[in-house]
Parts: structure tokens; sequence; C-alpha cells
């Protein structure tokens, strides 16, 4: 019996969608993260002679389209998820930890991997400055692992918060360096065109990004809570909100998709950043009413949504794999893949990081969990698709790679790694109260941030 490709793609997710919570679980028991798992699996599945469509950006413009618009939409979701999960108040303050690594750290990826572009794989100046921001930024979809948990759960301490206010905040350096690309096609010399690159991309575009992802997430949170809500769920306290039922409406997820797709659809009409507009709407709408269970539902809603376009995406970055989009992948490639996962973003992050008040192994731990994944196909589909860089192919084949080596370097150290981080941390507390009991690095993840909160 011929079996149709079409039907097949639909078995492959139905089943990858219903096993992925399971899967989860049983892979957190052995230190390892779904993305390796579903990876493999498109890499298998589509390397069977089964007549799966071939997936490779490379050779078909509109495999890179399809990219830009798959991805787009799932880092708008795991920039959302973020946003509502961090209940840090804003101030220069509270998240001074954030800013060395968007001022420090990145100029400093983007210029060291730019200058091995161009040093050891003989890409252009723009090709190379194209690969320097494109694998610079933190990926928000893939680093969930590492990130805050929802709202309500102890999953809160500084590294957490680190890694995801980092991963929200750090396209607002990304996304100029990647235009800066395109302008730079073509050109031989400096010009008028960097000063325009400057105030329009570089300054104009982060500020229209967070001043339209402000507002609207103020009025997103001034309609949902003066306006949909029965009754304000912050007075209800602890005890009474397990048992209670939620008095919002079913409409919460609609509502909360709603307004940060608006932020991310104004921003970009307004020539602002959208992904940053997302961050900033998700995080102003989680400061007003901080303890209400609606954040908490909005977040379930948006993380299910993430999960899903998540399993599809894993799917077809292994089917890209198997459809070889690694033919052009050199030891040059690879070792400039390695050196950015173990040696740039380390070390630009311990630079970032030096005057930070986390612990060493906080610092060590932040530095070296900078997750590369969706959010560089993303910026390399963009810049694939508005502009004209020579050695696509090599682009393509050494953040592949470099994503790949990503998911299974921090895929399994990242786990173990946390743990060991709550684990100091919780000791610390113990030590400071004697009443607190003695906890073992090989309790769970959820317990241990709990007890450290105590």
């Amino acid at each position: 019996m011929e079996i149709d490709p079409r039907i097949l793609m639909f078995v492959v997710f139905g089943a990858g969608l219903t096993l992925a919570v399971t899967i989860e679980r049983w892979l957190a028991r052995i230190w390892l993260s779904l993305p390796i798992v579903y990876v493999a699996a498109g890499f298998a599945i589509w390397s069977l002679p089964l007549g799966l469509p071939h997936f490779n950006p490379t050779v078909d413009g509109f495999d890179a389209m399809t990219l830009e618009y798959a991805t787009e939409f799932i880092v708008i979701a795991s920039l959302m998820a973020a946003g509502i999960a961090i209940d840090r108040p804003v101030s220069w303050a509270n998240w001074r930890q954030i800013w060395p690594l968007l001022i420090i750290a990145m100029p400093l990826t983007i210029f060291a991997m730019a200058l091995l572009g161009w040093w050891a794989l003989g890409l252009a100046p723009a090709s190379a400055l194209l690969l320097g921001a494109v694998l610079a930024p933190t990926d928000p979809v893939l680093a969930r692992s590492v990130q805050v948990g929802p709202p309500g759960e102890d999953q809160r301490h500084d590294v957490r918060f680190s890694l995801t206010a980092e991963a929200g905040l750090n396209d607002g350096l990304a996304f100029p360096f990647t235009h800066l690309a395109i302008a730079a096609v073509g050109m031989t010399a400096l010009g008028s065109w960097t000063l325009e690159w400057a105030a329009l991309d570089l300054t104009r575009r982060i500020v229209a990004g967070c001043a339209l992802g402000w507002v609207v997430g103020r009025i997103g949170a001034w309609y949902v809570f003066e306006r949909e809500a029965d009754a304000p769920m912050s007075d209800i306290d602890e005890d009474s909100e397990r048992s209670a039922d939620p008095v919002y409406s079913t409409s919460e997820g609609l509502i909360v998709l709603g307004t940060l797709m608006l932020a991310y659809g104004l921003a970009e009409l307004f020539q602002g950043y959208g992904f940053l507009a997302v961050f900033v709407g998700a995080v102003t709408a989680r400061q007003r009413e901080n303890r209400s269970r609606y954040h908490k539902i909005s977040h379930h809603f948006i993380d299910q949504i993430e999960q899903i376009v998540l399993v599809a995406v894993l799917f077809g970055f292994g089917a890209m794999l198997a459809s070889g989009v690694l033919e052009a992948l050199t030891w040059p490639a690879a070792l400039v893949g390695l050196a950015l996962i173990l040696i740039v973003r380390p070390a630009s992050g311990m630079v970032a990081e030096m005057n930070s008040d986390l612990p060493a192994i906080g610092k060590l731990a932040v530095a070296f969990l900078g997750v590369r994944g969706m959010g560089s196909i993303y910026y390399l589909a963009y810049g694939q698709n508005h502009g004209a860089f020579g050695q696509i192919d090599v682009l393509w084949a050494t953040v592949s790679f470099t994503i790949l080596g990503s998911i299974v370097v921090h895929g399994i150290v990242a786990g173990p790694f946390i743990r060991h981080v709550e684990y100091r941390r919780a000791h610390i507390h113990r030590g400071q109260d004697p009443n607190m009991e003695s906890l073992s690095p090989d309790q769970p993840r959820r317990e241990i941030g709990e007890r450290a909160q105590g």
C-alpha cells in the first residue's frame, strides 16, 4: 500500500504532540531535553524513503520564507510566555544584572563571530556580520528549561531571571545588526548609510518597540483588570484561591494573545521592533495585579500554543538536517560553531557579569547557558529573504550546526547545572536558617526552589 506523505506528516505530528509531555517528564529524569529527541526523530523520519518533502532553505526560497514565518510566530509566543512569567518589578536597580548582558556580551559576541566568519570561513563582510548577528542572541524558545517557571511557582532565582530577561530583550541588538548586514550588502566603504542605520535601526526602532509595547501592555492590563474581571483575584487569599473557581471569562487566552500580537503588529507598522514590543508588553501587563491568578491562566494558554508550534518546528529542523542543509559544512565552520558555544559566549558572558552580585557559579551558569535555537533560524531566514548574501549555504550550514550543537550540549548540561546552582543557593539559605532541612542535589527542582524561598 502506498503511503500518502501528507497523511504520514499528520501521523508524525499528532504522535509528537500526544507524547510530548510524557517524553519530557521521562527525559527530565535522565537530564536530557525534548529538542534532542524530536530533532533526532525528525532527522530519522525524513531520512527514510517515505516520499516526504525535502526542506532546505539553501536551495528553495519558498522554504526560507516558510521558515521566517513559522519561526517568527514561535518566537512571539515564547516572548509572551517569558514576559508574563517575570514578576520582578521593572527598575534599573532590579534589572541591573541584565544590562551588561545586552550592552557588553551581545556586542562582543557579534564582533567575535563576525571576525571568525570573515577570517576562518572567508565570508564577505556583510555575510560575516550577518553570521554574528544571527548567532549572538540567546534563544527564548529552546531556553525553556533554564528560564523562570510559570507565575505562582518558585523557580525565580537570579540565574533563571537573567537568562529569561536576556532572551526577551536581546532582540533589541540582534535585529539592528541583522539590518546592518542587509544594508552592507554590496557596500565597499562606510558612508551615510551607516548613519542612517544608527538613527533608524539602532535607535528609532528600539525606542518605538519599547514604547509601543509599554502602551499596549498598559492598555491590555487595564482592559483585563478593569473591564473583564468580575472581581479582583488579588483580593482572594492563598487558601481560598486553591479552591475558588476563576472569576474571569473563558477568553483569557484570546485576550492576552490578541493584545500581544497587536503590540507586535503595531510596532512593525510604526517601524519598531515587534519582538521587543511583545516582551515589553508582556512584562508591563504582568506588573499590573502581580499576584492575580489571571497571569497564570494566560501563561498556561500561551505555553500550550508555544509547545504545539515547537513540536512542528523541531521536526522541521530535523527535516532540514536530513534534507542537506549541512552539505556545505566544513571543519572550520564546525569549529566556529563550537567556539561560540564553548568559548565566545561563556567568555563574553563572564566579562559582562564581572560586577554582578551573583556568586561565581551563578555567573558561570548565566555565561554558559546561552542557548541558540529558533531565533537564529528566524534572523537568518529574514536576512536571506531581504538581502542578496553570498555563500548563503555556508551560513545555513554553520548556523544549523551551531544550533544542533547547542541543543545537544545545553540539552545535556542545563538540567544538572541549573539543579546544582539551585542546590547551592538552597544550601546557603539553609546555613542562614538552622530550621531548614538538609537538601540533596537529587531532590526535585521545584522542591529545592520552594525551600529556598522559605
